[in-house]
């Protein structure tokens, strides 16, 4: 089970948003450098990175942010927000990334997503963001009426080479995750799924780790992280004595 701890860029700085709004923002730093290394430093294996006003906006912004990121540490990196054409891709792959994270284009843009896939095979990770089992998208603004499950199952198909799973509700609210919206994500699927959202203290990563054997190979922690209420090496050391 990986750790990854996340990067969230607005406007150059580090940030954390509570349930995705854009207007309930916290700023931690001014150099996203800065908590590179910090999580690298402490342990961690891959970062994930989301440009929040690329989310919001439809294309790429940052990218400054993410190169500085890229240069920062050698670990792998996953990079989201505003992902929806191939020349988006493209331009995140240039500053070094290794995966890049496709959302709305999952429910709006089926064909820019195979052609994604099929031009960057392994490198492209399908974010379904969820609220009561349905999907949100264009930074959660916008829902739908399509089943997290559903679409999971169609980007499976089209080969992803994994689902990152956001329950909006918990994200960023610091009140523990959704374990069983994640597990019947994971247990519809073959490939990986990273759960993301609410992962708020030590007794959360266990209970993640507890559907590991589901599919589920990673948890995304942000806040928690940022507000000390989780130490990265000890949620790293949780989770490696799940595998015991």
């Amino acid at each position: 089970m990986d750790v990854i701890p996340a990067i969230d860029l607005s406007e150059g700085k580090v940030v954390r948003l509570k349930r995705g709004d854009i207007g309930d923002k916290t700023i931690y730093a001014d150099d996203p450098a800065e908590f590179a290394r910090r999580w690298t430093d402490e342990g961690a294996t891959s970062l994930h990175v989301v440009d929040l006003d690329g989310a919001f906006a439809g294309t790429s912004r940052n990218l400054d942010g993410v190169a500085a990121i890229v240069a920062a540490t050698d670990i792998p990196i996953e990079r989201g927000g505003g992902l929806r054409t191939a020349t988006d891709i493209r331009r995140v792959f240039d500053t070094g990334v290794r995966w890049a994270i496709m959302g709305t284009s999952a429910l709006n843009d089926a064909p820019a997503v195979v052609a994604a896939i099929g031009e960057f095979p392994e490198r492209i990770i399908i974010g379904i963001d969820a609220r009561d089992g349905y999907v949100a998208v264009a930074g959660w603004v916008e829902e739908s009426r399509v089943g997290a499950v559903d679409l999971a199952v169609e980007m499976q198909s089209a080969g992803a080479a994994k689902i990152i799973f956001t329950d909006i509700a918990t994200d960023g609210m610091m009140q523990g995750p959704n374990v069983a919206s994640t597990l019947a994500v994971a247990e519809a699927l073959d490939i990986p799924v990273i759960a993301s959202g609410g992962v708020t203290t030590l007794e959360d990563v266990e209970a993640i780790c507890e559907i590991e054997r589901a599919g589920v190979s990673g948890m995304i922690i942000g806040r928690a992280l940022y507000e000390g209420t989780i130490a990265l090496p000890e949620a790293i050391a949780a989770a490696r004595r799940s595998r015991a």
